[in-house]
């Protein structure tokens, strides 16, 4: 799993079937422990109503394809929780 943060929301009216139904956020991947963007933005499914300005947690490869409904549905990262909190002891680091 990793974090991040929906930053927009992306709509295609035009898309394969499997899709049908599935929300799609832009997410901009996350540093767990400060927050500061990680590589590029992605498109991920949404199955638990993340709306922008959340942070959040996603998978990827299949599991996220498991997540979204099947082996067969065709995403690479679905979001499946919402961070509320979180907390981290800095002497662990």
């Amino acid at each position: 799993m990793k974090t991040g943060k929906v930053i927009g929301n992306i709509w295609a009216t035009r898309k394969e079937e499997k899709l049908a139904g599935l929300k799609l956020l832009i997410i901009q991947p996350v540093n767990l422990l400060d927050d500061t963007p990680v590589e590029y933005p992605i498109v991920a499914a949404d199955i638990i109503g993340a709306g922008v300005g959340e942070k959040i947690i996603y998978v990827g490869g299949s599991s996220a394809r498991a997540a979204a409904g099947g082996s067969d549905i065709p995403v690479d990262a679905t979001v499946v929780g919402i961070v509320d909190d979180q907390e981290i002891d800095e002497d662990m680091i």
